[in-house]
């Protein structure tokens, strides 16, 4: 049992984890903070919370844990009012999707990393936002990184993690800079992608005809352009070294897309959609949990060997039947 849960900024990230944790029974009271009237007034009457203060500082009182969910470039604020006032043994954690930044804001805040703040970043979302928005199912069945630090109490990260397991999320821990790499890839890099494209195509004269004609896939494809474009800006300045160094790898992967094209290389065209074929469909049995998934704790090995000569030896190819059997007869 948490006695007192203070939940500071009820967007739909924060929102439904205090909604959630409400429902759950495991906390005594749950705590709202947010500057917006109308916010705080919706989160009591749509039971999100128990109560909903303004003030930081009288919400804080007495609080066995305090989630920021703030936006991420307000988290440095945030952390400086935190860092001047007696929190007890309260239990810091946030929500940001770029740890590297929440780390440094701490640090610089605290004059080091205080050992019960733990870092969390829900990979779960949607086009919606704000306290309406709330869904106490939310985080169920999705990914909830952690990313401890060697300083971290035990303690205080076994009560995070317990909170999320709570709301029916999957837990996994990980390196702060590993972290902020994974997500710059699979979450920063794609809605840059998304963004960039319908204000490309906004901005042509056509754009009425181009837009009249699009077809599903279009829609699918630039479905997160809904996005809330101010949290997506903060990501972007937050983890803008890890998004380059992706954007940067991206790019050349593009170039030489367009180079095929350019030549007529249908061959190299066809490589390319049906590696990209073959690794969505075992993406979406990882996401429906129909595929083998185990972590790989050695280093990656790759065998070399001239035509007519010998391989020996057991290799472990990690992955569902349909393409690790493939991945052994091709090496073989």
């Amino acid at each position: 049992m948490i006695g007192r849960l203070v939940v500071v900024g009820l967007g739909l990230i924060g929102g439904s984890f205090a909604k959630g944790l409400r429902e759950s029974g495991l906390c005594r009271e749950v705590v709202g903070v947010d500057l917006d009237p109308q916010s705080r007034k919706l989160a009591v009457e749509l039971g999100v919370v128990d109560r909903c203060e303004e003030d930081l500082a009288v919400a804080c009182q007495g609080a066995d844990v305090i989630q920021l969910a703030v936006p991420i470039l307000a988290m440095e604020k945030m952390l400086g009012r935190l860092a001047g006032m007696d929190l007890g043994q309260a239990v810091l954690t946030d929500v940001g999707s770029a740890k590297g930044n929440v780390v440094r804001a701490a640090t610089q805040a605290f004059g080091g990393m205080p050992a019960r703040f733990v870092p969390g970043h829900p990979i779960a979302g949607s086009e919606q936002s704000g306290v309406e928005a709330s869904n106490a199912e939310l985080f169920r069945r999705h990914k909830v990184i952690l990313t401890p630090l060697d300083q971290t109490d035990p303690a205080a990260l076994a009560v995070v993690d317990r909170l999320w397991r709570e709301l029916g999320a999957d837990v996994e821990h990980m390196q702060v800079e590993r972290h902020d790499e994974v997500l710059a890839a699979t979450s920063h890099l794609p809605h840059l992608l998304a963004f960039g494209l319908v204000d490309s195509l906004a901005k042509r004269n056509e754009n009425l005809e181009i837009f009249r004609y699009a077809a599903g896939g279009f829609r699918d494809f630039t479905r997160i352009a809904g996005s809330d474009p101010v949290m997506w800006h903060d990501i972007f300045l937050a983890n803008r070294e890890a998004v380059l160094r992706t954007l940067d790898t991206f790019r050349s992967d593009l170039d030489a897309l367009r180079d095929a094209v350019d030549a007529g290389d249908g061959h190299q065209l066809l490589g390319v959609f049906t590696r990209a074929r073959v690794a969505r469909e075992h993406f979406s049995k990882i996401l429906a949990r129909r595929a083998y998934v185990d972590a790989m704790n050695s280093n990656d090995l790759i065998f070399l060997a001239q035509p007519g000569g010998r391989l020996s030896g057991r290799i472990r190819v990690p992955g569902d039947k349909s393409i690790s059997h493939r991945s052994i007869m091709l090496g073989s």
